[in-house]
C-alpha cells in the first residue's frame, strides 16, 4: 500500500461514494482496476485500510511511526551504574542527564 499516493487515496474514498451512493469494497476493487491498469492491482485489504484512516482520524495522509531509541551497551550500562548511585533520582532523568553528556563529546 506504499505507493498508493494521498490523491490515490482520496480517489478511492471518492470511489466508495456515501449514504446510498456507497460501492461496495469489490465494485471499488474492480473500478480501481479498470480507472489504474498500469498500477499494482489493489484488494480489499487496503480499501478498507484507507476508509477505517479516514473515518478515523479525518484524513488520508501517511502518519509517520514513532521510532524507538537505539541505545547502545555502554550508555546502558552508564544508566545502571548512576541508578545505583543515586537510587531516589527518576531514571528518565538519569537518562535524560547522561545522554546529554554524551551528546557533548
Amino acid at each position: 500500500m506504499s505507493y498508493l499516493t494521498e490523491s490515490l487515496k482520496i480517489e478511492i474514498l471518492m470511489m466508495i461514494g456515501y449514504g446510498d451512493r456507497a460501492r461496495t469494497q469489490c465494485e471499488v476493487v474492480r473500478l480501481y482496476r479498470e480507472t489504474h491498469p498500469d498500477l499494482p492491482p489493489l484488494n480489499q485489504d487496503p480499501i478498507s485500510k484507507i476508509e477505517a484512516q479516514y473515518r478515523e482520524m479525518g484524513h488520508v495522509r501517511n502518519v509517520p511511526r514513532k521510532r524507538q531509541a537505539v541505545v547502545d551497551d555502554d550508555t546502558k550500562l552508564n544508566l545502571l551504574l548512576a541508578l545505583e548511585e543515586n537510587p531516589i533520582t527518576p531514571a528518565r532523568q538519569l537518562a535524560r542527564d547522561k545522554l546529554i553528556v554524551l551528546r557533548a563529546f
